[in-house]
């Protein structure tokens, strides 16, 4: 059995595409092609980083080689569906950077496209499977440390920036909305810390505050779930200050019965400017930890599933369920 997999890229208008692709290549996968369409912002840095990943022509060159096992897809949020039903009906596994789709239509034909063909859709949760303090986090969980866990509180803090953005960054039907795209990553890690296989929303806002002139762009969002294992609250925005030394504090408060967890994803501020700290307490003791080398297990999973076609990274329900629960309440918020 081979011990790596081949892959291919379709799709490089997100820069996620970068930290995704270089997560596989450290684990011992090789990319030799990939494609997009147009030219993204991202196309020169990508080709000066990858130089030996070459460009082809059509996708339909990618999906056609029998060589390649595995495609990353980090195209335009709304063509993102679409791509991954053409490679998994291309007998293809995929990792597709979040929004995995921005429709429940959409949603509804990626699962009966996994169904029909047996092959993997995986949707890269970065907030989750990128930062190794929440890798630390589930370890804790899992061990007890917090005891049940009741409550998770998530944030999503982005800097909008003075650099160039794509035209698609500002349209409603290119991005599906702040509860879609940033909002996913949160809704993923309540239901993985609450254990909910079910939720209800009970309560979805979305705002845009400040950018008037483009009524495309939402740049506050919040969301309020109660599953059947515990309750959630999401916060979400475009507002990180210039000063701070990175595009936004993200934070994760998971509570328990028995102590709590507060990750501090990018930054400590006003402490520290690097991410990934940890901070734990509970009946027995209170500390900090740094997790900088903390493995990040998602990727060597997923690897071990596209090979032995297993679940072991995230189970594929729960995939589908975190997509469906911020289309909801991307829908819902939308209504009011």
């Amino acid at each position: 059995m081979k011990n790596n997999l081949k892959l291919g890229v379709i799709g490089i208008d997100h820069g996620h595409i970068f930290d995704m692709l270089d997560e596989m290549l450290k684990e011992g996968c090789t990319c030799d092609y990939f494609w997009t369409e147009g030219n993204p912002l991202t196309l020169n840095e990508f080709k000066k980083k990858y130089p030996n990943i070459k460009r082809k022509e059509n996708k339909e060159e990618i999906l056609n080689d029998p060589s390649i096992d595995m495609i990353l897809i980090s195209s335009i949020p709304k063509n993102r569906a679409d791509n991954s039903i053409q490679a998994l009906k291309a007998g293809k596994d995929v990792m597709v950077d979040k929004p995995g789709c921005t429709t429940l239509d959409q949603l509804n034909q990626i699962k009966q496209t996994v169904k029909e063909t047996g092959k993997i859709w995986s949707v890269n949760f970065s907030e989750r499977f990128h930062v190794a303090a929440v890798a630390k986090a589930e370890e804790l969980v899992n061990e007890g440390k917090v005891g049940g866990v009741k409550q998770t509180i998530g944030t999503g803090p982005h800097r909008q920036g003075n650099y160039e953005r794509p035209d698609w960054f500002y349209n409603r039907q290119s991005y599906g909305g702040i509860i879609t795209d940033i909002g996913s990553h949160q809704i993923h890690q309540f239901l993985v810390f609450t254990n909910s296989n079910q939720a209800k929303i009970n309560h979805a806002l979305v705002e845009n505050t400040t950018k008037k002139d483009m009524p495309g762009f939402q740049d506050f969002g919040e969301v309020n779930l109660t599953g059947n294992g515990g309750h959630g609250y999401i916060r979400l925005d475009w507002f990180t200050p210039d000063a701070l030394p990175t595009w936004g504090d993200g934070r994760l408060l998971i509570l328990g019965d028995k102590g709590f967890i507060e990750i501090r994803k990018y930054t400590d501020l006003a402490k520290s400017e690097k991410g990934n700290h940890l901070f734990l307490a509970n009946n027995d003791e209170v500390k900090h930890i740094d997790c900088s080398n903390v493995k990040l297990p998602y990727f060597s999973n997923l690897i071990t599933d596209v090979l032995n076609r297993t679940e072991t990274a995230c189970p594929q329900e729960i995939t589908y369920l975190s997509m469906e629960l911020a289309i909801k309440a991307q829908e819902q918020a939308e209504k009011k």
